[in-house]
């Protein structure tokens, strides 16, 4: 017994989780410091989460070539970890700063919506660094519960109400997959550590034909597919998308997708690399179904965030084609992309938290009517982004597609590449038809009550910022992303 005590002080390794750590210490805190505010006054809770995430950054960046392992290889802060651990707090950071005046609209300021969104970068985090499929389920079930929450935030409002419904429903239906997954794979390898899944494999190649072990590792990837919004498990994000607070629509595009996608490829690549073929062959088809139903319900949509919720699934779609790929230059693509499209995405819904007004009915293609001349800056910057989200030079979103696309042809899968190429163009529709609107057609509105403030001032310029230089100079944050790879 004491050396089993021994063992575990030994194997406790607080490094590991501690970006974690700390910002769950912070969210807690600022739960504590709402209790104690005046109601309707969040605007200091609004900027020490963003100093609480900032804090969390820097201390993520100490596991950059400094690989922290603890709790018996069940969580590492490694390149890899760290990566996907700013994008998440990138991505909260601008959600944030489009908040605030957001919620004093809404008629909704209420404090505990921050530390919500610090535990669902926290949880986020644990699914980037963990090592272990219950690590992962854990981190996966903190940020699903708290984006629960924010789904429904507004509880006022029925919209909001059934988009909480509806993501905690189907959220919860999708954690069973990934849970019996996970009992089916360790009643066939006897663990549930992602490499010791690697090792069982390498040392039992017949187990790879293991009814169990195939079934297994399909129930798991469903859960995953679910989160990331992949053909045919995306039912619930154009509903969500639109009837959650916009600025949580923005986050929950990019933050979480993310994180699940970086547990995806950790139990992918190195779990599941001994089903590669059958994998690829999965993934091929995932990609084309995900890009094509994406693209073409856009074709239909009039409501904005509507039209961005299936461009979000399109764009997983293009990740996907990474995964296909298999190869470092797929998989640091996939990193990228994700950061570019954190930027771009957020972007585009700072932009509609803007120009919307008290119950946001006006987010149509109508409603933006004219916007390019009575907001003249709104519409630049909304067009900025709809160009990226294209993928048009010299925007970063062609860059990534360019970098997706690539690495699908060094494996081989040209046709692929093609067709993902053709659903780029198909994109351009439904981005175009946004800007003909703002440009084109006589304005129903005067936009009078649009009211540009500082914070998301701030978060549309980082944005920008972003987008530009990450097309125009992709090299560095390409050379970091392989430097995260595997």
């Amino acid at each position: 017994m004491e050396n089993l005590v021994q063992e575990a002080i030994q194997n406790v390794n607080l490094q590991a989780i501690m970006p974690s750590l700390v910002l769950s210490a912070f969210g807690m805190v600022l739960l504590m410091i709402t209790v104690f505010s005046k109601r309707g006054k969040t605007t200091h809770v609004a900027w020490l989460s963003i100093a609480a995430l900032v804090v969390t950054g820097f201390v993520s960046l100490a596991g950059w070539n400094n690989p922290q392992a603890g709790f018996a290889g069940s969580v590492i802060l490694d390149n890899f970890a760290t990566f996907f651990s700013l994008i998440c707090i990138a991505a909260a950071i601008l959600t944030i700063l489009m908040s605030d005046d957001y919620l004093k609209r809404e008629e909704f300021p209420v404090g505990e919506y921050y530390p919500l969104i610090l535990f669902t970068t926290a949880g986020a985090m644990w699914m980037a660094s963990g090592t272990d499929l219950m690590t992962i389920f854990l981190g996966l079930e903190v940020l699903s519960v708290s984006l629960y929450v924010l789904a429904g935030y507004f509880r006022d409002q029925t919209r909001s109400n059934e988009a909480g419904l509806k993501y905690f429903f189907l959220g919860a239906f999708s954690t069973g997959f990934l849970l019996y997954g996970v009992a089916l794979l360790y009643g066939v390898t006897g663990t549930t550590k992602v490499q010791g899944i690697a090792d069982y494999v390498l040392a039992h190649p017949d187990s790879v034909t293991n009814t169990m072990f195939v079934a297994g590792g399909l129930l798991m990837l469903v859960g995953f597919l679910f989160k990331v919004a992949a053909a045919p498990f995306h039912m619930w994000t154009p509903d969500v998308y639109q009837g959650a607070p916009t600025p949580i629509t923005a986050f929950m595009s990019a933050g979480p997708k993310a994180a699940a996608f970086a547990a995806f490829i950790r139990v992918t690549i190195i779990g599941l690399d001994g089903i590669q073929s059958e994998l690829t062959s999965l993934f091929w088809i995932l990609a084309v179904l995900t890009m094509t139903v994406g693209n073409f319900i856009a074709l239909s949509q009039k409501d904005l965030k509507r039209m961005l919720a299936y461009s979000s699934i399109s764009h997983a779609g293009y990740a996907l084609v990474g995964m296909v790929a298999w190869n470092e230059v797929g998989l640091s693509a996939i990193m990228y992309y994700m950061l570019v499209y954190t930027f771009m995405n957020m972007g585009a819904f700072a932009v509609l938290v803007l120009i919307g007004k008290k119950g946001e009915d006006n987010l149509t293609l109508d409603g933006v009517a004219g916007l390019g001349y009575k907001k003249p800056i709104l519409g630049v910057a909304l067009c900025v982004f709809l160009f990226s989200l294209m993928g048009l030079p010299p925007t970063a979103g062609f860059t990534g597609k360019f970098y997706i696309f690539a690495g699908a042809i060094k494996s081989g899968y040209i046709w692929l590449a093609v067709l993902g190429m053709l659903n780029s163009a198909v994109s351009l529709f439904y981005y175009l038809r946004v800007m003909v609107q703002m440009y084109f057609k006589d304005p129903e509105e005067d936009f009078a009550w649009v009211s540009i403030n500082v914070p998301t001032a701030i978060s549309i310029a980082i944005s920008i910022v972003g987008v530009l230089y990450l097309g125009i100079v992709p090299g560095t944050l390409m050379n970091l992303a392989k430097m995260a790879g595997f």
